[in-house]
């Protein structure tokens, strides 16, 4: 099915009441594009592996509507012309010119299925629920996983190094806490390699449907594996409901500026002699991560492990 698209030529001023117009019009299909920097609370309910890179902020916007083809859009197209000539006289609204153009419909919420394929981090096979086993990867530590609407199929390199790191310093029996959980991929390794309990924690509500699913897709109890909703470094109950001091490992799959905040609060959770693996660090702030976990005294670095241009550092706390 195609829509008709209609992009309004804005500013950053005037985008919000634009779309509030929009929505008393009765139009819901609303996208706003701008170059507007995320604010501290926007970055980190960031769920990707990478932060898009904007350019400068140069105060313009556009405002994308869509309508079905067989409304009849002039009688509409005019009371939106109408009601953007009245935000004139509040707010500078730019060029305000509609353009046209048609797109088609696509299931975004799915379409992305066909890049995820099975793939193999060392002796671990990860693959997308919906896909068999390969017969040459039948011997290898099975993961299945569908984030759904949460971060993490583990194709990305931040996530391979965390597993990587598990792989070498998670021992049977061990306690894991797993911040920003997402679809619940690194809590889900850790227990298939031997750890005894997974606590995961996000700030996506989205985390706990997508970690259940794959809890279950991969035969794990509700015991084994919890996730918790909430900020780690700001919600005492959280910090509180997690336990201090019981983790052997921690990990971190997040942002560099993410974990630097993190490191402070998250040793307190981990046992004495235990581990904090992080990744979803660039090379480019590989250094700020490091000098962080160097000037806090609760921890020694441990090492930096490297794939592509992303790095893990995993200190041990002392």
């Amino acid at each position: 099915m195609k829509w008709n698209k209609f992009t309004i030529d804005t500013t950053t001023a005037a985008e919000d009441l634009i779309s509030d117009m929009l929505l008393e019009l009765g139009i819901e299909g609303i996208e706003i594009e701008d170059c507007v920097p995320l604010s501290e609370q926007d970055t980190m309910a960031m769920f990707v592996d990478i932060l898009p890179e904007l350019p400068p902020d140069n105060g313009l916007a556009k405002v994308h509507f869509y309508l079905e083809p067989q409304e009849d859009v002039s009688e509409l197209i005019g009371k939106v012309k109408d009601g953007l000539e009245r935000l004139r006289d509040f707010v500078e609204i730019g060029e305000g010119k509609i353009a046209e153009s048609e797109t088609e419909d696509k299931d975004w919420m799915n379409n992305w299925k066909q890049y995820f394929k099975p793939f193999t981090v060392e002796d671990i096979l990860i693959k997308p629920t919906w896909e068999e086993v390969p017969k040459e990867d039948r011997d290898k530590l099975l993961i299945q996983i569908d984030p759904g609407t949460a971060f993490g199929t583990g194709m990305h390199e931040t996530t391979q190094l965390c597993i990587r790191q598990l792989r070498k310093y998670l021992f049977s029996g061990a306690e894991l806490l797993d911040v920003g959980t997402g679809s619940g991929i690194l809590s889900i390794v850790g227990l298939k390699l031997g750890a005894k309990h997974a606590v995961g924690t996000d700030l996506d509500p989205n985390a706990v449907s997508a970690a259940e699913e794959n809890r279950l897709a991969n035969g794990i109890s509700s015991e084994q594996f919890t996730v918790r909703i909430g900020n780690v470094i700001e919600d005492e109950s959280l910090q509180q409901e997690i336990g201090l001091e019981r983790y052997d490992i921690a990990v971190a799959n997040i942002l560099a500026d993410i974990i630097v905040l993190l490191q402070a609060e998250v040793a307190r959770h981990i046992k004495r002699g235990g581990y904090l693996i992080t990744s979803g660090i660039l090379e480019s702030k590989r250094q700020m991560v490091e000098d962080a976990l160097r000037q806090n005294t609760e921890f020694e670095l441990v090492e930096t492990t490297v794939q592509g241009e992303w790095v893990s550092v995993t200190a041990r706390r002392r």
